[in-house]
């Protein structure tokens, strides 16, 4: 996997290693100051508590001259323990070196800041952490002493050599850095699986959606695991589907409505043609007979088509008024009695005359109600019966639509309010006349339903609220019905 600059794996990089690598760094240096600091500490308390002893010798002793100091001292030194690990040396009141347990001749040249330090010191104490002549590191921490009158007697200097101490210092602070290397190989080598594992899957499905976005809706992205990648891809082989589904859906009714148009223009083209070269009374009153019905019909469906827009683009407007329930009812049914008749089809019609008044559009509600009446008589054979009742329940008018035609498939039923969608395709129709006709029962607050049986029939049920109900439930209507009912409140004061 090659990372670009402009990548997330970059960005990780940049990021979450420049922040580990500024940490470690700090971390260790850190460490590393304390390694050196509590060492070299450690040494110093180490030297003066040594020196403390040999003071609290000296004083317990004597030592209140000179010449009691250098024989106390030479005494002392000579006889001392530790010469091995550490190096004692005596001054006397000139700051001459007399005695030293190395044995050797001291070297009188070398200087000691450390004892100029204690001379002016208040606490006649100083140290030095320096290179002697010969090149080797030491720390060096001289007292002076005096007599009981403050005069001076002579000094000590306790020196140690600093080269192993730096030495273990240093090995520190190489497993430090070791140790840090380490840190961020292992940080590094799994942050690039981690970046590899997201990278891969994301780089798949970008590739997968720009093909989908191209109109190839037969991709479908494979999962590795069952994580939010997974989810993400689960979730655009679904949209895969769903868009392969619409565009069948939009082919379809590209087709069918292709189709329905072409049907009543040919049919007029047609007559026309006839009526111009055959001018017979009875053809042409034929004629125009059929060239009115086809243009009707292809008015309706051109309207059918103008309302889907408008629900689709929110522009679908209501011109409200108190409705007589029972009236809208008896005039669709109405209109489709002598088609009935002549299709040898029953249209039974149980009038209930108490309805309740419903807050509404006319046109818009005789839509409705014309457009399920239609369904009904087309998916039902000769010899069916269509039924259409009404009644209040619950506040709510609810008119039920029921027919015995072929039904519905069981796994067509619930998409027949969707847009486009056709449960068969070989009746005439757009495929959008009941999703018109749910839009326009949801903004008036209701709601129509689908019930069916494949071979026994289907029923249809439209819910809507009464005046009482809307009144009393303001909040659940659309804007143009709650804004009529404050007017007409505001109109009787």
């Amino acid at each position: 996997m090659k990372l670009r600059t402009t990548s997330i794996s970059n960005r990780w990089f940049v990021n979450t290693l420049g922040a580990v690598i500024i940490v470690l760094s700090v971390s260790i240096v850190t460490l590393s100051l304390t390694v050196r600091s509590s060492t070299y500490s450690g040494i110093e308390q180490t030297l003066t508590g040594r020196m403390d002893e040999l003071l609290n010798w000296l004083s317990s002793s004597g030592g209140q001259t000179s010449s009691e100091f250098i024989a106390i001292a030479r005494d002392y030194i000579e006889q001392f323990p530790d010469k091995n690990t550490m190096e004692i040396m005596a001054l006397n009141r000139s700051g001459r070196i007399f005695v030293t347990s190395t044995g050797f001749e001291p070297d009188q040249n070398q200087e000691m800041p450390d004892y100029e330090q204690a001379l002016q010191s208040p606490t006649d104490s100083g140290k030095w952490v320096g290179r002697l002549n010969n090149g080797e590191k030491v720390m060096a921490i001289t007292r002076v002493v005096r007599n009981r009158m403050g005069s001076l007697t002579g000094s000590v200097r306790y020196l140690v050599s600093m080269e192993k101490a730096d030495a273990q210092t240093q090995r520190v602070i190489l497993i430090l850095i070791a140790a840090g290397v380490f840190i961020m190989l292992l940080i590094t080598f799994s942050g690039i699986y981690f970046i590899r594992s997201i990278l891969v899957p994301v780089q798949q499905v970008s590739e997968g959606a720009k093909k989908i976005a191209q109109g190839d809706f037969a991709v479908r992205i494979a999962k590795a695991r069952d994580d939010e990648l997974g989810q993400l891809c689960d979730s655009i082989n679904d949209m895969a589907g769903e868009l392969a589904a619409s565009e069948q859906l939009k082919n379809d009714f590209i087709s069918s409505v292709s189709h329905e148009l072409r049907t009543p223009l040919t049919a007029i083209q047609g007559w026309a043609e006839t009526l111009r070269e055959d001018p017979d009374p009875k053809t042409s009153e034929r004629g125009v007979g059929i060239i009115i019905g086809e243009t009707a019909r292809l008015s309706g469906l051109v309207e059918e088509l103008l309302d889907f827009s408008r629900l689709q683009g929110g522009r679908m407007r209501l011109h409200v008024s108190r409705l007589d329930t029972v009236a809208q009812l008896d005039a669709a049914v109405f209109l489709f009695t002598d088609r009935a008749q002549g299709e040898g089809k029953e249209l039974i019609y149980e009038e209930c005359p108490s309805l309740p008044a419903v807050y509404g559009d006319a046109d818009r509600l005789r839509q409705v109600l014309v457009n399920v009446l239609d369904n009904a008589l087309k998916y039902t054979e000769a010899g069916g019966k269509i039924t259409v009742s009404a009644a209040e329940a619950a506040g709510k008018v609810r008119i039920t639509i029921r027919d015995t035609g072929c039904g519905i498939p069981a796994e067509h039923l619930p998409f027949v309010k969707k847009k486009f969608y056709k449960a068969n395709q070989l009746v005439r129709g757009s495929g959008i006349g009941l999703a018109v006709a749910d839009e326009i029962i949801a903004l008036h607050g209701g709601a129509l339903d689908v019930a069916s049986v494949e071979g026994a029939g289907t029923t249809v049920t439209v819910t809507l609220p009464s005046c009482r109900w809307t009144e009393e439930h303001p909040d659940s209507a659309a804007p143009e019905i709650r804004n009529y009912i404050e007017e007409r409140r505001e109109a009787n004061g």
